[in-house]
């Protein structure tokens, strides 16, 4: 049996042209982000609905359910199935109907009684006991993230053609190589919450079935408790941001040993956590 779930492509125009007019009174043709509601359907049974910029909605849904621990592997995925006409998405596992379906759907029945709003543009929503699963996390210690490796990967973002530039009113995410002094973006996605960004790049982890375990994660959000336990349960090593963090965020970031630096931009960068796994430059002043 195939390991991959069949999945429609129905990404949605992600801009769309209004006439705005400037300060001088001139209307000027102007692009704004897309929004759509989406609504996510497993086996029959309503989940959620999300708001998204519907830039990969397949892979969006796919890592909702990785990141709120709806499901456990994409073993049991069988297909993934958007419908634009009536704004859902429906997952349908490879059992549904079986008796093990009906204890899944008890099971999640069970982690959506107890529901976390996080922060954020749109709010996103945690399930379950928001520390309960983090505990189990075990991030590798045998990795390094050079000064330089950070360098190349702010100016590969910084160079990314993005609908933020385009339009604004987004949030990106990208899923980044650690090379020796050198780092290539893998996957960058953008959407009206920071929250459906990350989890789509979790979908799409699985999907294309992505290790992610020596691998940085950029955001611009701010980094918050979701996103911190979202980047760990991927079992990310390295989060960064060019946002701040919120007192929660660095909380569980200490808990789990995260490497997490945030300010970043140009040449700044702060790190908060995670520092045995840092590499600083040597340069000339501190060879002196």
């Amino acid at each position: 049996m195939s390991r991959s779930p069949e999945t429609t492509h129905a990404s949605r125009p992600l801009t769309f042209e209004v006439e705005a007019i400037n300060e001088r009174g001139e209307m000027v043709p102007t692009a704004i982000a897309g929004e759509n509601p989406l609504t996510l359907y497993v086996d029959k049974r309503e989940i959620v609905t999300l708001m998204t910029l519907g830039q990969a909605p397949e892979a969006l849904a796919v890592g909702y359910l990785r990141n709120q621990r709806l499901l456990q592997s994409i073993e049991e995925i069988a297909a993934v199935q958007v419908d634009w006409e009536t704004d859902s998405v429906v997952v349908t596992t490879r059992k549904a109907g079986s008796s093990e379906t009906r204890a899944r759907t008890k099971g999640m029945s069970d982690k959506m009684k107890k529901r976390t709003v996080t922060t954020g543009c749109g709010q996103g929503t945690v399930f379950g006991d928001l520390m309960g699963e983090i505990d189990k996390v075990k991030l590798r210690e045998d990795v390094r993230l050079s000064e330089a490796t950070l360098y190349a990967l702010m100016e590969q973002v910084r160079h990314h053609e993005t609908i933020y530039k385009s339009a604004g009113a987004v949030h990106g995410c990208a899923l980044a190589t650690n090379d020796d002094g050198a780092s290539r973006i893998l996957s960058f996605v953008e959407d009206v919450g920071r929250h459906n960004a990350v989890d789509a790049i979790a979908g799409q982890m699985w999907l294309e079935d992505i290790d992610g375990s020596d691998k940085i994660f950029y955001t611009t959000g701010r980094l918050t408790s979701e996103m911190v336990i979202k980047a760990a349960q991927m079992s990310i090593p390295f989060l960064l941001s060019r946002s701040g963090l919120t007192q929660m965020g660095y909380a569980i970031a200490l808990k789990t040993g995260i490497t997490m630096l945030g300010r970043a931009t140009g040449k700044h960068y702060l790190l908060f956590t995670g520092g045995q796994r840092f590499v600083k430059s040597v340069g000339p002043t501190q060879l002196a």
